[in-house]
């Protein structure tokens, strides 16, 4: 369960403040799956990153499973979100030096998990790249990447995987074929799933949708 209450988040400018955005409201329940749509600058990507701990609001609270993250410090979210949250970044965010298998370890590894090379195997054929495991991120193509970024998020078996546009690089077929990835393994891991999309087919997908304009959430509907 994901809730937000009076979210507010503003930078400072050298003629003032800038407010990204204007005290949203919102809930989002177990299992669910949810777009956040808006125009560019709108404050979509700003509110995911806030729901996942990877900032700090300016104001109100975010409660994630009865933790109260906003109270944490930054240290305190980064190990919340090693517990409990997946994040897919649109550029992959992949580590270079590191193989597929090597990638999808790592954050197991970091949260102590004792046995990760089988987990991150498993999870790397579940996307279909069970003959890809010793390559490495400038061996793959975007697509391939991506899905390497997806099975590392999902195999610590988050509560809550957050994407930002996870099919914005991507050629039109190859991001169909993540999108189906990433609701397969919602629905059958149970994960609640929020992204941010321009994509208007994709956010139809999800259960309900968002719409940010201008710094404010204006609606909350089905899909």
């Amino acid at each position: 369960m994901i809730k937000a209450e009076n979210l507010q988040k503003r930078v400072p400018l050298a003629s003032g403040e800038l407010e990204i955005l204007k005290g949203i409201t919102l809930e989002i329940k177990s299992g669910e799956s949810a777009a956040i749509v808006g125009a560019s600058g709108s404050g979509k990507s700003t509110l995911l990153g806030l729901l996942a701990g990877l900032d700090e609001a300016s104001g109100g609270e975010i409660i994630i499973n009865d933790t109260n993250i906003s109270t944490l410090d930054e240290d305190g979210r980064a190990a919340f979100r090693a517990r409990h949250v997946g994040f897919v970044f649109q550029s992959f965010q992949l580590l270079p030096a590191l193989t597929a298998l090597e990638n999808v370890m790592l954050p197991l590894e970091l949260r102590g998990q004792g046995e990760a090379l089988g987990p991150a195997r498993d999870f790397l054929q579940r996307v279909g790249l069970g003959e890809r495991l010793q390559h490495y991120p400038r061996q793959m193509s975007g697509g391939e990447q991506q899905r390497v970024a997806i099975a590392r998020a999902f195999a610590a078996r988050p509560d809550i995987l957050f994407a930002d546009e996870p099919t914005g690089n991507l050629d039109t077929k190859t991001g169909e074929h993540i999108a189906d990835l990433l609701f397969e393994m919602n629905r059958e891991e149970g994960t609640t799933l929020v992204l941010v999309t321009h994509d208007l087919t994709l956010a139809a997908r999800c259960g309900r949708c968002l719409r940010i304009e201008a710094g404010a959430l204006v609606a909350s509907e089905a899909a």
